[in-house]
């Protein structure tokens, strides 16, 4: 068994997929995965399960069996969301208020390419094979720049978490 984080992609997002943390909770111990945590309302999960089986498959399908309805799972080790963290470029007074628009897939080093020519006041962002780095001196809600922005330019499916919660389901892991 080995201990993995799961990112759920949309759930909860303006009365949409509307997912109760503790369904989602039975839903992954239906699969038969144990010590199953949730952390906050947006799909966060921590939990242990058998090596080399496909999670974000496992649980995504179940989820459709379910409710009726697709929602992109990406799951990773502990240890691959550290890394996520430690890559970071920014100073660690922006690292603290930055976005981790965490990637499916990786994009095509073209529409990165593309991606990079595009400038926002305030805004920085870095693209890795595995992370958009996103930190905005603007006011929540007034960037340009958004996971959408960031999924349509990448031609990827990506979920956005802050600093905070990816530090808190690294502790929750351990």
């Amino acid at each position: 068994m080995a201990e993995y984080i799961g990112f759920l992609r949309g759930i909860n997002v303006g009365g949409h997929k509307k997912v109760l943390m503790k369904d989602l909770k039975s839903l992954v111990e239906s699969l038969g995965f144990t010590g199953v945590r949730t952390y906050i309302q947006s799909g966060n999960l921590v939990f242990s399960a058998e090596e080399g089986l496909d999670h974000s498959g496992l649980i995504s399908e179940k989820i459709v069996e379910k409710y009726g309805w697709e929602v992109p799972v990406l799951v990773i080790s502990p240890t691959e969301v550290q890394e996520i963290l430690d890559a970071c470029p920014f100073p660690d007074t922006q690292k603290e208020k930055s976005y981790f628009m965490l990637l499916y897939q990786p994009p095509l080093t073209t529409d990165i390419e593309t991606t990079l020519n595009f400038e926002s006041a305030g805004e920085i962002f870095y693209i890795t094979p595995k992370c958009v780095y996103f930190y905005s001196e603007l006011p929540s809600g007034k960037s340009r720049l958004s996971n959408n922005f960031f999924e349509r330019k990448l031609n990827v499916i990506a979920t956005t978490r802050n600093y905070n919660t990816l530090k808190k389901l690294l502790e929750m892991s351990n």
